[in-house]
């Protein structure tokens, strides 16, 4: 086997040389990230990296995640040139755990996308099939870690953007609870929405990742002080007792036959390995697009706002030549730096937040966001874990969706309930199509119960082989 695909635990285990790992995920990139286009920029090779569980481990991370003194822009004009000062808190902690940091990787501009299309430096391509999306918004790690161009990476979801294009990409992809995974150092989209979390080859690699990843932080307000038990311990075939839910708003008009079936499959091969299923309703389903679109919007809106060419980042040239009026300069250097579906969000957020809309969209959307909470609340009484499919399709074409927004949106209604409510998910393969594009598993579990996720996830992983099948490229 090639060194570029080899999983993490497998060049641990195996004690391979990661400077020869890392040689030939350098050598990979120069070979197929013409066609891919994950990867940004390359990390400086670190000559000493710490001793560790992930000693020496390459790792690449989304461009929103702030590494000292590296080029950080969100994939935006708007964000060039800035060098961050300080290190986010998960770069500091696979820093202490001897990863060494190998890249950065494309996404859409400020995670605005399900696509990887709203990138300033232009759209990912699928591994699987160039002519169509990876997913976003972390579709570049995605498909970084899909194409053999990364070990193992971080994303971030606040919709589904690591599960979405795990699932795209044929990879596996984890959102954790909101709280366990500290945010510091995450440019932020929606701040009450946003998580990172890993993604990988296997069930395996991301356990060993989220070990090192998760744990409170102070310096994150959000970040909640619980025990982080050891993920890998949860790596048992053994599924025996535990109750699946199905829910069946999820299992809808419009979703593609092949990914039911792919799902059904799995569910049914669940069973045979003893867990118990039964059907299970999570009613204001429906409501999920429209109250995120609000919420999420309205917190970019907010977050946003700090880019305005004064302290970092682009200032458009004809700025500087109006530096005597503050607004002026504000307007030019926003029109330059941020792209169309930045400034789509940043309007539609600013319009719900606005007076006499803040009652009629933005509070009302979080009531419904409490509903859907409390639909998943109910759920996890009777239910361990949920089932569903990640999206409603495989991958879509490049341009496909582009010039029709709402469809685009539409791409993440299976993902999008999961951030609002604040619990963890999980996208696993579990197939492909007859165009041999990948079909994702989710599996979701109540707020802190990763462990269920990996257990659940393991079990499925370890009687299939879909996540050991490599794209051609």
């Amino acid at each position: 086997m090639n060194l570029h695909e080899l999983t993490a635990h497998q060049i641990i285990k195996d004690k391979v040389n990661p400077r020869e790992v890392r040689k030939s995920l350098e050598e990979r990139i120069a070979s197929v990230d013409k066609k891919v286009k994950a990867v940004l920029r390359l990390c400086p090779d670190e000559a000493e990296v710490g001793k560790g569980v992930l000693s020496g481990i390459p790792i690449a991370t989304k461009d929103n995640i702030c590494i000292k003194d590296n080029l950080t822009t969100c994939a935006s004009h708007i964000l060039d040139g800035f060098k961050p000062p300080y290190d986010a808190t998960v770069i500091s902690k696979l820093r202490n755990a001897g990863a060494s940091l190998f890249c950065s990787t494309n996404m859409d501009e400020f995670a605005f996308g399900s696509s990887t299309e709203n990138s300033f430096y232009g759209p990912t391509h699928n591994p699987w099939d160039t002519t169509r999306v990876p997913g976003g918004s972390s579709g570049g790690s995605a498909a970084a870690v899909s194409a053999g161009e990364a070990t193992m990476a971080l994303g971030s979801d606040t919709g589904g953007s690591i599960r979405q294009p795990a699932s795209f990409c044929g990879v596996v992809g984890l959102k954790p609870t909101y709280g366990r995974v500290s945010r510091y150092g995450l440019i932020a989209f929606g701040s009450s929405l946003d998580q990172i979390g890993p993604l990988t080859k296997d069930v395996e690699d991301s356990a060993l990742l989220l070990n090192v990843i998760a744990g409170y932080d102070p310096n994150d307000s959000t970040s909640v002080d619980v025990l982080v038990p050891d993920y890998t311990k949860s790596l048992v075939k053994d599924v025996k007792g535990l109750k699946i839910g199905i829910p069946k708003e999820y299992f809808i008009e419009g979703i593609d036959k092949e990914v039911k079936d792919a799902v059904d499959q799995a569910i049914n091969l669940l069973k045979k390995s003893g867990a118990d299923y039964k059907e299970i309703s999570l009613p204001h389903t429906e409501y999920a697009v429209p109250t995120y679109y609000i919420v999420a919007t309205s917190e970019a809106s907010s977050n946003l706002a700090r880019f305005d060419g004064v302290q970092y980042g682009l200032r458009s040239k004809a700025a500087k030549k109006e530096v005597s009026d503050l607004i002026d300069m504000y307007f030019a250097t926003r029109e330059a730096g941020f792209g169309k579906e930045a400034k789509r969000r940043i309007m539609l957020g600013t319009y719900a937040l606005s007076a006499g809309y803040y009652e009629a969209y933005y509070l009302r959307a979080l009531k419904v966001r409490t509903l859907i909470k409390r639909d998943f609340d109910e759920a996890f009484k009777s239910v361990d874990c949920i089932i569903t499919p990640t999206s409603p399709t495989d991958a879509f074409k490049i341009g496909e969706k582009t010039e029709d927004p709402l469809s685009m949106y539409l791409s993440d209604i299976f993902t999008i309930s999961t951030n609002l409510a604040g619990i963890p998910g999980i996208s696993i393969p579990c197939g492909f199509t007859k165009n041999n594009l990948p079909i994702g598993l989710q599996i979701l579990a109540k707020p802190f119960a990763e462990e269920t996720l990996f257990r659940v996830a393991y079990t499925y992983e370890q009687g299939t082989e879909w996540h050991k099948q490599k794209p051609k490229l």
